[in-house]
């Protein structure tokens, strides 16, 4: 799978990209991520990429031209996001939809936000990772690569693990413990030492269902896994 993230802190975004799983994965191609800077894609001897807003206000907006052009240096079909809080909230379901593109492009926009024109023809769809509002799509851009790669087959060491976690079945995850079994009076519940396999399973679905009623009930509306 390839992303291209298209950025004017080019530096920024790679170093993130080169620690823990995700490192991994780009040394062991198993995902090829490419960073743009949207800067080389000026005309004016000072990259500039923002300016103000037509009809005043605050702030400053991307514009369109600098965009445009770093589009038109890609090659191939790929799929395109904006990262922006005005984007549809992004679920896990999204996450899993988006691992199987060949190739996605994800514009990180700044100051107010990108000119409406690019929105209007270089963008497929508008993502938000939450109901708030940050300086860059730099940290959402990467927040989505993380999300994704771990769907890449061979990125996570044990695949399985994914069936698993938080949001795989609608449920937030169980509680995990591992060694030592005591530690400052804390215990490590007795169901996970029996070695019987069934009943740690009902226990880890009868704790997802607790935690998951505590904090986001709402998951648990039409879950047919409940």
């Amino acid at each position: 799978m390839k992303i291209t993230i298209l950025t004017i802190f080019p530096d920024f975004v790679e170093s993130s990209l080169n620690y823990s799983i995700l490192g991994k994965a780009r040394e062991n191609n198993l995902i090829d991520v490419e960073v743009v800077n949207i800067r080389d894609f000026t005309r004016d001897k000072h990259k500039v990429t923002d300016d103000s807003p037509y009809g005043g206000g605050p702030g400053m907006v991307m514009k369109p031209e600098p965009i445009f052009n770093s589009f038109e240096s890609l090659s191939g079909d790929y799929y395109s996001i904006l990262a922006t809080p005005q984007g549809n909230l992004l679920k896990q379901d999204k996450v899993i939809e988006l691992s199987k593109k060949k190739h996605l492009v994800i514009l990180s926009g700044h100051y107010e936000g990108v000119d409406q024109r690019v929105r209007d023809k270089l963008i497929d769809e508008e993502i938000s990772i939450g109901d708030y509002v940050l300086t860059g799509g730099e940290l959402p851009a990467l927040v989505l690569i993380d999300a994704i790669s771990r769907y890449i087959p061979g990125v996570l060491g044990n695949q399985e693990s994914l069936e698993e976690e938080s949001f795989s079945k609608g449920l937030l995850e169980y509680p995990q413990y591992t060694r030592p079994r005591e530690y400052k009076g804390l215990e490590v519940p007795e169901v996970l030492l029996s070695g019987n396999h069934q009943r740690i399973a009902d226990w880890r679905k009868e704790q997802s269902i607790k935690k998951t009623k505590q904090v986001r009930p709402d998951l648990l509306k039409n879950n047919p896994k409940v």
